[in-house]
């Protein structure tokens, strides 16, 4: 199904999973580059049916996508895979999926510099991916990280942490209570409200999900951050008063690792979903936009040929 907004398709990915996905197409004339969007925990790529339009309506082409165990790609019983289930993901299976999403971008829009986005969870996600596949991470022109997740503001026990740990290896697809507190998410007292009422976020994941959300985001300030690659320039978005995921934490990552273009902007008083926070909102988009067009390699900045598209619907 096309809209004037994005085109829908069914993709196979990794493992034959059936993903559930979008692409925003940027006007043919001002069409400059493509950015592979990866969502939060508990949400899907519906959540930026207002945000993705505005960067392909700057010359940003988005490929997004519902994650392994998140939103359609778990619930929608007439498409999803038969092993599909809500929560039922790892850190290993993300960073492959993220890699084949990638893969397709690049194939979709050849002749296009290549960016790579993901906020909370994905946040962390893309950081892991970057740190953790540099042969992948060498085709990116730069890598954008909002409201990462490498650490929780209120972070769960130890106790309660290490009793989850020993259960998941026993059954680490066991689901788990997820709660979330939806007037953190924005200023926006309406926009809370539909999340909080959304069919497609359960609040739930499974052991091995959530674990691997919590410790992949921790290694990252333990040993990760020393295998960012040097040329590879990263944007951290967070705001301040988050209470979901610690914008001091992003900042020591951003500290630590050695990297030639590195920068970290801090929205005052800004939520989690600054997408949605209307006093930071404007800024936001310019501020990626900014990054994007700095990292726009030359003789890219204007491609003579069109971009073959997005792959054809499937719905």
């Amino acid at each position: 199904m096309t809209s004037d907004a994005y085109t829908e398709a069914w993709l196979t990915g990794p493992q034959s999973t059936k993903f559930y996905t979008r692409t925003y197409l940027a006007p043919t004339d001002t069409s400059k580059a493509v950015l592979v969007f990866v969502h939060g925990f508990a949400e899907h790529v519906g959540r930026y049916t207002q945000a993705h339009p505005v960067l392909a309506a700057r010359g940003v082409n988005v490929f997004a996508f519902d994650e392994r165990g998140f939103g359609k790609t778990a619930l929608d019983e007439a498409n999803k895979s038969k092993t599909s289930a809500y929560g039922k993901t790892s850190a290993a299976d993300q960073m492959v999926d993220i890699a084949w999403a990638l893969g397709h971008a690049a194939g979709a829009f050849p002749g296009l510099p290549l960016f790579l986005m993901g906020h909370s969870m994905g946040g962390g996600e893309v950081l892991s991916f970057s740190s953790r596949r540099p042969e992948d991470a060498s085709k990116l022109a730069g890598v954008i990280s909002s409201s990462p997740l490498v650490h929780q503001t209120k972070p769960a026990s130890k106790a309660a942490r290490w009793a989850g740990g020993i259960a998941g290896v026993l059954f680490p697809y066991m689901p788990i209570p997820a709660a979330v507190d939806y007037n953190a998410l924005s200023h926006d007292p309406d926009y809370n409200k539909l999340c909080s009422k959304d069919p497609l976020a359960k609040l739930q994941g499974t052991l091995r999900g959530v674990g691997d959300m919590l410790n992949w985001g921790e290694m990252l300030l333990i040993s990760q951050y020393h295998k960012w690659p040097k040329s590879l320039p990263v944007l951290f978005l967070h705001g301040s008063g988050d209470e979901v995921a610690s914008h001091s934490a992003t900042q020591k990552f951003h500290d630590k690792i050695v990297c030639d273009n590195k920068k970290i902007i801090i929205y005052p008083g800004g939520f989690h979903e600054l997408v949605h926070e209307p006093s930071h909102r404007e800024k936001l988009f310019d501020d990626i936009m900014t990054f994007i067009e700095e990292h726009i390699p030359a003789k890219e900045t204007n491609p003579v040929a069109e971009s073959s598209g997005p792959a054809e619907s499937k719905l």
